[in-house]
Parts: structure tokens; C-alpha cells; sequence
């Protein structure tokens, strides 16, 4: 989703641990100070070192690797939830969703499937994709946001790289992720979870935010909603994107894929926070959390049975032999 703003929140005494321990390019800077054309390949670079085992090894593993808690915990085909849970998420802010709506293919039927594809390959990429690959596919992304403007409806006229969209957009994506991996049993730990979020504090710099402005752990992404989440609203613009994620426009040939849109849609709405459902207009009770937290149990544990050729994309499962062989190293070693 595209975006665009400046960071309007405070996480309080833990973002000057954040700044002393994060690669950024002005350590006195906030979001508004930096410069808006970022090359935040050698900070993406410098954070990676020494992390994951790839620094100064033959093998490239881009943002992460097999240290990583995102390679242990991205893969599963339950967090495809996530992922629309994060579009959900992301519509909430109305600036955020009116250059959406102005410029993303997304709106147009016709495109939609191909915006789709492109952006689920940026993910696939940024998360397993070489050095190169993932600075390609960051500039890109980059240059995309900041050819592109939008209208508010007060006619000012913003542009869609703005730190404050671009940081909700992050967050909504790493809170869903965090969401999913602890509610559908898959055994994610308070500490995989924190490393996650700290980790895409890289991914944070590929699109162009300072990731030092990122939350670095779990309990600072709830203290980023905290503070913001008396901004959201659910626009006319939100609400018809979400009703139209129920009919997604997909080939003949993925037909299947349209039927199942209503049942996956439901469970990733419902797995939104209360206070979100009720900004949709749903109700935000404490007996759906029970609820869906039950259908995400069940539904992980029935893709356990898949086998995992099938389970797994062939880039996931390269992922899982390289994290395999790594650790057998690792315990050779010890």
C-alpha cells in the first residue's frame, strides 16, 4: 500500500535505546529532519554484519538469514492471514488510504491481480532475496513512492514517501505478522518475536524510513498504536476497498482462489484489534479474539498435515535447508 506524512508519535525512553543501537544516517535527526531520498543500502548492510552469519561469507542472504527469527518464522502459509490482516490494518489511516485509492492499481479491477503479484514477489524478495536483489527491488520501490503524490480533502496535495505513512504502513505489516505467528500456536517465543520486529527495522530502510524511528521489539510496536491509533478512521475509501477484497478479480484458472477470498478475508478481518473492527463498523468483543484465535489454531494445524513440498513455495524450502544445514554446523561446532 503506498503512503505518506511524518511520524506524529512518541514511543517514549526506549527510542533513545533504539538510536544508540540502530544504523541510521543522521543520529540526531528525527524522521522530519532526514533527507527524503535515502540510500540506506550500506545501514541495511551495517545492521545485517555479524548478525546472521553472513557477513564476509560466500553465501548472500540478503536482509536476513538462518539466524534470523523472520526466516524462522515467515513461510507458513497461514500468514497469507497476516498479510490481508496488514491491508486491513493499513487502510485505517485516511491519508495513508486516500493516496492508496488515487493512485493504486489496487482500485482498478483489471490491474489488480498484477499489483498483487508484484508486490507479493517485493515481499518474497525483501525477505529471501540476495543483497542485489533486495536493493533492486528497495529502489524500485522507492522510486515508485516518490513519483507519486496524492490530494487530501482539503486539496492539499502530499507526497506518498512521507515518513508518517510510510511508518503505519511498517508497522501494520510487522503488528499482523506478530499477531498471527502468536495467536495460530505455531510456538513463536516472547524473544523470536521481539527479534522479528527488531529485524525489520531493515526492511524499514529499504523503503526509505529512518529505521532508528521503527519499533525494535513487541512491546514498542503496542506502544506505537497507543499513541496513534486515535488517528485512524475508516474512510468511504476503506470500507469499499474492504468490501471489495471479497471479490477479488483473479484469473479463470485461479477460480478456487476467488471461493476461498470470503472464509480467509473474515478470519483476517476478524484477527484485526478490537478497537480497528469497531473503526469498521464490526463488533469488537473479546468473545471473536477467543474465536479467532481458535479458527487460526485449528487452521495452522491443518496445513501441518500438508506435506511439506507441497506446504512450502520452493524458495521457502530452500530457506528451511539452508536454516537446517546452518544449525547442524552450529552444533558440530559446539
Amino acid at each position: 500500500m503506498a503512503t505518506a506524512a511524518t511520524p506524529a508519535h512518541d514511543l517514549g525512553a526506549t527510542a533513545a535505546a533504539r538510536r544508540d543501537s540502530s544504523p541510521r544516517a543522521d543520529p540526531g535527526g528525527s524522521a522530519r529532519q532526514a533527507p527524503r531520498r535515502r540510500q540506506p543500502s550500506a545501514r541495511i548492510r551495517g545492521g545485517r554484519a555479524d548478525r546472521d552469519g553472513t557477513d564476509g561469507s560466500p553465501a548472500d542472504y540478503g536482509l536476513f538469514g538462518p539466524r534470523s527469527a523472520t526466516w524462522h518464522l515467515m513461510g507458513e502459509p497461514i500468514l497469507w492471514i497476516a498479510g490481508i490482516r496488514a491491508l486491513y490494518l493499513q487502510a485505517l489511516d485516511p491519508k495513508t488510504m486516500r493516496g492508496t485509492w488515487q493512485n493504486s492499481a489496487l482500485v482498478h479491477r483489471h490491474e489488480a491481480w498484477a499489483r498483487f503479484l508484484r508486490t507479493t514477489e517485493f515481499v518474497r524478495t525483501r525477505t529471501y532475496g540476495t543483497t542485489p536483489d533486495v536493493e533492486r527491488a528497495g529502489r524500485r520501490v522507492r522510486k515508485i513512492h516518490a513519483s507519486l503524490t496524492g490530494t487530501d480533502a482539503d486539496g492539499t496535495v502530499f507526497r506518498l514517501d512521507e515518513p508518517e505513512q510510510l511508518l503505519w504502513v511498517h508497522c501494520a505489516e510487522v503488528d499482523s505478522y506478530v499477531n498471527i505467528c502468536r495467536r495460530c500456536g505455531m510456538g513463536a517465543t516472547p524473544a523470536q518475536l521481539d527479534a522479528f520486529v527488531a529485524e525489520q527495522r531493515r526492511s524499514a530502510a529499504l523503503v526509505g524510513l529512518d529505521p532508528a524511528e521503527a519499533p525494535a521489539s513487541v512491546v514498542e510496536l503496542d506502544a506505537y498504536y497507543a499513541d496513534t491509533r486515535q488517528q485512524a478512521h475508516a474512510s468511504a475509501e476503506a470500507k469499499k476497498s474492504l468490501l471489495m477484497s471479497f471479490n477479488p478479480p483473479v484469473p479463470a484458472a485461479l477460480l478456487p482462489l476467488k471461493l476461498a477470498a470470503p472464509a480467509v478475508n473474515t478470519l483476517a478481518f476478524a484477527a484485526l484489534p478490537r478497537w480497528a473492527r469497531k473503526l469498521y463498523g464490526a463488533p469488537g468483543t473479546l468473545l471473536t479474539d477467543a474465536a479467532t484465535t481458535a479458527a487460526l489454531r485449528g487452521l495452522y494445524q491443518a496445513t501441518r498435515t500438508v506435506p511439506a513440498r507441497l506446504r512450502y513455495t520452493a524458495t521457502v524450502r530452500n530457506a528451511r535447508q539452508i536454516i537446517r544445514e546452518y544449525e547442524q554446523h552450529r552444533d558440530a561446532a559446539d
